[in-house]
């Protein structure tokens, strides 16, 4: 068996097309565009290249970006400063605050004075809530987009053994969550779980978060499982040259699994696909 290679970029692409001709029929209907606001404190390397492509992919799909990019010593209060602007200012839809912030500054204090209606980040507590509740909520763009791809390639899930390596309020909790309020039989596993190889093999769905490059070993891989790799590892090869893998060993997952993300390519491109998405719900309910 030889897994069928899950293209996220080809399905980002899709859901991106999808949002524009919904922002066109929005900006018809109201007169605007959907704004959305990314805040980034300092210049991170990697934090300035995202806030980059998020700034791209927005306007690519006719709404309106801001970046506000202060400095790394930018304090608290005037962080939260900006937010309370941008939650007043009308023509904004969505914040997004980069994530990290120098340590000098409270997250969880700055994630929860975002307007729960401008979060599209989905890591506001009253979302969390609603999420876990089942309720209607702005949903963290990652584990959103992985199971978008879950269930292209799967259909009904409902009663699956699904495994979630990772227990992270930005993608683990949450995709537990998702799964769950879609039927799935939901374990959640991590660094203190005994035995992952006896959880990996019984699970027919294995979304790995944890950021530890080939921690899920490919024989432990269920046959015909849908292996979802969220994983990107920066590691350097034997040629001296620096590559992204991810959490799963990806040749031999590949030969056992029916369904696998490779990574670069799988989920990344959901990611950015899905702050637009939510944007896009975001400017729809405030103006309901």
């Amino acid at each position: 068996m030889t897994a069928i290679i899950i293209d996220g970029k080809a399905r980002g692409l899709a859901l991106r097309t999808t949002v524009a001709a919904g922002v066109a029929e929005f900006a018809a209907a109201h007169g605007r565009a959907p704004g959305l606001s990314v805040v980034l404190v300092g210049q991170d390397p990697a934090s300035a290249v995202y806030v980059r492509m998020k700034g791209v992919a927005t306007r690519e799909a006719g709404m309106v970006s801001a970046e506000h990019i202060l400095p790394a010593e930018t304090s608290e209060p005037e962080l939260l400063a900006l937010i309370a602007a941008l939650n007043a200012d009308p023509t904004v839809d969505g914040i997004l605050v980069q994530l990290p912030l120098p340590r000098h500054i409270d997250t969880d204090r700055v994630l929860a004075a975002v307007d729960p209606a401008k979060d599209v980040d989905g890591f506001h507590p009253i979302n969390v809530g609603k999420l876990s509740a089942g309720l209607d909520a702005l949903v963290p763009c990652t584990p959103a987009g992985c199971l978008l791809l879950i269930l292209e390639a799967l259909g009904d899930i409902s009663g699956k053994e699904a495994l979630v390596i990772g227990r992270s309020n930005i993608v683990g909790k949450p995709m537990a969550a998702l799964l769950l309020a879609k039927s799935a039989t939901v374990t959640i596993a991590h660094s203190r779980t005994r035995d992952l190889a006896a959880h990996v093999a019984r699970a027919e769905i294995v979304v790995a978060a944890v950021g530890v490059a080939g921690l899920v070993k490919g024989e432990w891989i269920r046959p015909g499982a849908c292996v979802i790799d969220v994983g990107t590892n920066r590691v350097t090869g034997a040629d001296g040259k620096a590559r992204l893998v991810g959490d799963i060993e990806f040749e031999p997952a590949r030969a056992r699994a029916g369904w696998i993300t490779p990574v670069p390519g799988g989920v990344g491109p959901m990611t950015i696909a899905g702050l637009l998405a939510n944007t896009l719900q975001a400017a729809k309910a405030r103006v309901s």
